[in-house]
């Protein structure tokens, strides 16, 4: 028999796991950093600060993703969703965590804006789940499609002595790929095209400013 939390112990938790991934140590899976089996390469200043700029958008987008499937498994109906929800938002601090670090080898910070990115996807995490599993599975699909594409994006422009980096990115795409795939088996829905256009929209935004910020 499963624990009945109220509507307020919910809150506390994510209060908790919010504390957690912007400012403390969030739960993390067993799995070893992709970074710390490739050898470290001397990089030039411009390819450090092209990697580091990218690994903080990246890092920026995990922070969001924790707030997505927090907000989702807040208001997910069906239980073994939102023990999925709260399962790949273990596996997502595992990238938070891979990240964070990456920044810090070459040399930056994380986003400034690291609470504005967790608040502004919970809330929409919440109205997605709010809206039914369907919709919140689709959701859920379309947002790790869009990740994908970012990450193949910096792949790209990341330079290919930054092994480190990009051995982080494969993992996480791969991942992503995964949570994708699951989101659609189990029933998720393709969204709208203007909902998917205002993601892409309020993506870039993102982005943009976590590349400066």
């Amino acid at each position: 028999m499963g624990i009945h939390y109220s509507l307020l112990d919910k809150l506390i938790i994510n209060v908790d796991h919010a504390l957690k991934t912007l400012a403390g140590h969030p739960v993390l899976t067993e799995r070893p950093d992709p970074a710390a089996e490739k050898p470290e390469t001397e990089l030039s200043a411009q390819e450090k600060d092209i990697s580091g700029r990218l690994m903080r958008i990246n890092h920026a987008g995990e922070v969001s993703a924790q707030g997505l499937y927090q907000g989702q498994a807040l208001t997910a109906r069906l239980p073994e969703i939102r023990r999925q929800m709260e399962r790949s938002a273990i596996e997502e601090n595992d990238h938070l965590d891979w990240c964070e670090r990456r920044c810090r080898d070459l040399g930056t910070h994380t986003s400034y804006l690291s609470p504005f990115w967790y608040a502004g996807s919970f809330t929409i995490g919440a109205l997605a789940g709010s809206a039914g599993d369907k919709w919140s599975l689709g959701f859920v699909a379309e947002t790790e499609h869009q990740v994908i594409k970012h990450l193949e994006d910096h792949l790209q422009k990341i330079s290919d002595r930054d092994e480190k980096s990009i051995a982080v990115l494969q993992q996480m795409k791969e991942d992503e790929a995964q949570h994708a795939a699951f989101a659609e088996q189990s029933g998720g829905v393709k969204l709208p095209l203007p909902v998917k256009l205002a993601m892409r929209i309020s993506s870039k935004v993102m982005t943009k400013t976590a590349y400066y910020l």
